[in-house]
C-alpha cells in the first residue's frame, strides 16, 4: 500500500512524484493490444496511464452490467500494474471524449423531463446505482489499497457545461461514500469561466489544453491553492467528423515545445497516447450550427497511430520525457502486423426490406415513436406505413426527428434528409396509388457529447410525420440496432437502388491488422465476423475502417456490409495500410 498526497506537489510516500501520462481508452481496443500499447507508453518515459470509464457501455440497458472482453476495466487496470505503471481513473458519469452521448447511457432519455448532470434526483439516482457496482470493482485497485490508481476525477470539464456546485458536491459524495480514498481532481478549460464553474472544495482543480502553456498554468495557479500544476487533457492532435476536408493534424514543433515547458513546470496526462477506434456506433457528435459527426477512426493524430504505430511525433515526445525522466528500454512482446487480403467480391446481398422479419421485430404504433421509448439505443429505426388517406405523396414533414432519414416509396428512394433539413416540409408531388407503402429508415449518427443539445437527442421520430398538411398515423415499427447480423436471410430478394446488406467471405491463412477500403460505396457501417468495425461514409476524410488481427481467424472470415443509399459496387478491398484522408 502507498500514500499518494497533493500538497505544493504530489508525493508518493513522503517523496515528490512527476506524473507523465498517457491516455489510452481500453474501450477503444481490442484487449489483445492492450500490453503492446501499455509497453509502448512506458518505453516512452510515461510513468502512468489515464482513461475514462464510459457509462454507456458497462450499462447498456438500465440494471444489465458489462465488464467482460474490451470492458474488462479491471484486467486493464491490473496489466498497469504488471508493467510497473500508475494509473489515473476518470469514472464521472460524463466523459466526453467524442464518445456518443458523452458516455451517458442512452436510456436516460426514456424519462420525460430527464435533466443531466445537474442537482436532480431521478438523474443522481442513476448514477448512484451505477457508482454501486462500478466503484466495488475499481476502489480496491487504489494505491491505498496495493493497487496502481493514484488519482480519480470528478465529472469532467464541468465549468464548460453549468455551474451547480451541489451537483459537483453529490458526485464527490457518492464517489467518497463508494470508497474512493485516493484524492480528487477536476479539469476543466484553463479559463476564469470554466475554473469558478467546475471547481470543487476538496478536489485539485487541473486544466485541459493543447497550447500556450506557461500562459495556462499562470491562470490555472490562481486556483490550486498552492498546489501543483497539471494538464489533465495535453491536447497533441483534435478528431475528424465526417465531411471536415481531410484528417486533422496538430503542429508537431510546437507541441513539443509545449511538453518541454509542461514538464518543467508540471505534469502532463498526454491526450491521446493512443486514440484507437470508435467501434460500432459509438462515435460522439457535436452542434454548434449544424451536426457534425465524428468519424469511426478516433487516430487524433496521436503518439501512436489508429493501430499502434509508433510515430515521428513519438520519437520526439521521447527525446524530451528524457530530460525529465529514464527512459527504460522496453522489449515489445506483441506481434503485429499489417497484412493485405486482397479484393473480395460480394457473395450474398439481400435488401433491407427483403429480411426486415428476419432481423427485426416489428411494433405498431398509432404515432411514431423515438428509438429510447421503444428500448433501442444505436443504429437505425424503420417507420413503415400505407398512405392509406392519400390520393398522392405532394409533401412531408417529419417532426421530433434526428438524424437522417431515407424516405422511400415502394422500395424506391425519394428523399434522403440530414439534420437542419428535417426541419422543413419538403414538396414531393409524386403519384402514388392509396395504401402505397412508405418506409422511413432513419440513423443515429451518434448522439451530441457536448454542450446544452445533449438534453435533445432522441433518435429516430419523437414526434410525428406530417403528410400532405396533415398528421399521418398507424405505423409499424422495426428497431434496427444491427447486434444480430448473423440472422440476415441472405436468400431474400435484392431490390438495386435500396438499402441493403452485402456479404464477402476470405480465408486467412495468417491473421494481422488490415484496412477495409470502401471505394465506390455509399454510406453505412461494417462487420467483421458479426463484430461492428464501425461507419463508413463517401464524403470521407476517412476512407478506409481499421480491422484488428484479433477479430479475425484463420481460415474462413466473413465480412457483411450494410449500404443505405444503393450505393455499392459489389467489391471491397483489405489492404495494409491505412487511409485517415
Amino acid at each position: 500500500m502507498k500514500n499518494f498526497e497533493i500538497k505544493d506537489n504530489f508525493y508518493l510516500d513522503g517523496e515528490p512524484i512527476r506524473i507523465i501520462s498517457g491516455a489510452i481508452h481500453y474501450f477503444r481496443i481490442v484487449p489483445e493490444y492492450w500490453r503492446d500499447r501499455l509497453e509502448k507508453l512506458k518505453n516512452m518515459g510515461c510513468n502512468t496511464v489515464e482513461t475514462y470509464i464510459p457509462w454507456n457501455m458497462h450499462e447498456p440497458q438500465k440494471g444489465e452490467f458489462r465488464f467482460q472482453g474490451m470492458l474488462d476495466i479491471e484486467g486493464f487496470i491490473r496489466l498497469a500494474q504488471e508493467l510497473g505503471l500508475y494509473v489515473i481513473l476518470r469514472p464521472s458519469p460524463y466523459i466526453c471524449a467524442e464518445w456518443e452521448f458523452g458516455g451517458l447511457p442512452a436510456w436516460l432519455l426514456r424519462e420525460d423531463g430527464m435533466r443531466l448532470r445537474v442537482n436532480y434526483g431521478p438523474f443522481l439516482k442513476h448514477v448512484e446505482e451505477y457508482y454501486k457496482v462500478l466503484l466495488p470493482k475499481i476502489t480496491p485497485w487504489q494505491c491505498t489499497h496495493g493497487g496502481p490508481v493514484i488519482l480519480m476525477q470528478v465529472e469532467n470539464e464541468y465549468g464548460y457545461y453549468a455551474n451547480d456546485c451541489t451537483y459537483l458536491e453529490e458526485i464527490r459524495r457518492l464517489m467518497r461514500e463508494g470508497g474512493v480514498d485516493v484524492p480528487l481532481v477536476t479539469s476543466d478549460g484553463p479559463f476564469p469561466e470554466s475554473l469558478n464553474a467546475g471547481k470543487l472544495e476538496g478536489a485539485l482543480p487541473t486544466g485541459n489544453f493543447g497550447s500556450r502553456t506557461e500562459e495556462r498554468f499562470r491562470v490555472l495557479e490562481k486556483y490550486t491553492d498552492g498546489g501543483p500544476l497539471m494538464c489533465t487533457e495535453f491536447w497533441v492532435g483534435w478528431f475528424d467528423h465526417w465531411g471536415n476536408g481531410g484528417h486533422m493534424r496538430g503542429n508537431l514543433e510546437e507541441s513539443v515545445e509545449d511538453l518541454d515547458k509542461m514538464l518543467e513546470l508540471g505534469h502532463v496526462n498526454i491526450y491521446m497516447f493512443e486514440g484507437g477506434t470508435n467501434f460500432g456506433f459509438m462515435n460522439g457528435s457535436n452542434y454548434y450550427d449544424e451536426l457534425t459527426p465524428d468519424v469511426t477512426s478516433y487516430d487524433y493524430d496521436a503518439v501512436l497511430t489508429e493501430d499502434g504505430q509508433i510515430t515521428e511525433k513519438y520519437r520526439r515526445y521521447r527525446e524530451v520525457i528524457g530530460k525529465y525522466a529514464p527512459l527504460p528500454e522496453m522489449v515489445f512482446s506483441t506481434e503485429i502486423r499489417r497484412m493485405s487480403y486482397g479484393t473480395l467480391e460480394a457473395c450474398g446481398k439481400v435488401s433491407l426490406t427483403s429480411t426486415l422479419e428476419a432481423i427485426s421485430q416489428g411494433t405498431e404504433s398509432i404515432w411514431p415513436q423515438s428509438m429510447e421509448r421503444l428500448g433501442q439505443n444505436y443504429g437505425y429505426i424503420l417507420y413503415r406505413t400505407r398512405l392509406h388517406t392519400e390520393e398522392n405523396l405532394e409533401k412531408i414533414r417529419l417532426w421530433g426527428a434526428g438524424d437522417r432519414a431515407d424516405i422511400l416509396l415502394e422500395d424506391k428512394l425519394v428523399l434522403t434528409l440530414y439534420d437542419r433539413e428535417l426541419l422543413e416540409e419538403r414538396e414531393l408531388n409524386l403519384p402514388a396509388q392509396r395504401d402505397a407503402r412508405l418506409d422511413i429508415l432513419m440513423e443515429n449518427m451518434g448522439r451530441v457529447n457536448f454542450g446544452p443539445y445533449m438534453e435533445k437527442q432522441r433518435k429516430g421520430i419523437d414526434q410525428c410525420v406530417q403528410i400532405n398538411g396533415h398528421m399521418h398515423n398507424h405505423w409499424m415499427q422495426y428497431p434496427l440496432p444491427l447486434d444480430n447480423v448473423e440472422k440476415v436471410d441472405f436468400g431474400g430478394e435484392y431490390l438495386p437502388g435500396t438499402p441493403a446488406f452485402y456479404r464477402f467471405v476470405f480465408t486467412a491463412n495468417e491473421t494481422g491488422d488490415t484496412f477495409l477500403d470502401f471505394e465506390g460505396w455509399g454510406k453505412g457501417c461494417a462487420f467483421v465476423n458479426g463484430f461492428n468495425i464501425g461507419r463508413f461514409w463517401e464524403i470521407g476524410p476517412q476512407k478506409r475502417l481499421y480491422i484488428p488481427g484479433p477479430l479475425l481467424r484463420q481460415g474462413e472470415n466473413e465480412i457483411i456490409l450494410f449500404e443505405t443509399e444503393g450505393k455499392a459496387p459489389g467489391v471491397i478491398s483489405l489492404k495494409d495500410e491505412p487511409d485517415v484522408g
